[in-house]
């Protein structure tokens, strides 16, 4: 019994941070609660039950800015598949200006993915690498759809360097 003992002595320092780390990397963050704000095509605030404003930017896009051509329509867009309903956010990561950065359902509906369909917005090359974005993006261009109606779309991330 004694042999046992020392066993598990030395094995249970070594399984338990195992153990924590599978346990956390399977519970991926949800949040979920109704829209109550946009702030624009890529940006919105989710209250929660627990009454908590959360700002919620999505995840793998970027929509013109308020400024920019099709920027107005991008934040409406988004305010037509939002506002007002309640949504899921499934969490990715926090950015630099403290925001939560997810993909957003209202039911089954990736708001992420149907902003690009729509042709509201770029895929963020920067910050994904999800082929379904680049090929719902591939698609609203040869539709020109959205933003690609225009000759020469500047992206944001041009439009916020200066390029205008």
């Amino acid at each position: 019994m004694s042999g046992w003992l020392s066993i598990n002595r030395l094995l249970l320092p070594l399984l338990l941070p195992l153990l924590l780390l599978f346990t956390l990397s399977a519970q991926a963050e949800t949040l979920e609660g109704k829209v109550v704000k946009i702030a624009d095509g890529d940006t919105l605030t989710l209250l929660t039950s627990a009454n908590k404003q959360i700002k919620i930017r999505l995840a793998g896009i970027d929509t013109p800015e308020k400024k920019q051509p099709f920027g107005k329509r991008a934040k409406q867009a988004l305010a037509n598949l939002a506002f007002q309903k309640q949504a899921l956010v499934e969490v990715e990561t926090k950015d630099r200006y403290g925001r939560t950065v997810g993909t957003v359902f209202v039911g089954s509906q990736n708001l992420n993915a149907e902003l690009v369909r729509q042709g509201m917005a770029w895929v963020y090359r920067e910050y994904t690498s999800d082929k379904r974005l680049y090929a719902l993006e591939s698609e609203a261009k040869q539709s020109k759809r959205g933003l690609w109606l225009q000759e020469n779309p500047i992206s944001p991330w041009e439009w916020r360097r200066g390029r205008r």
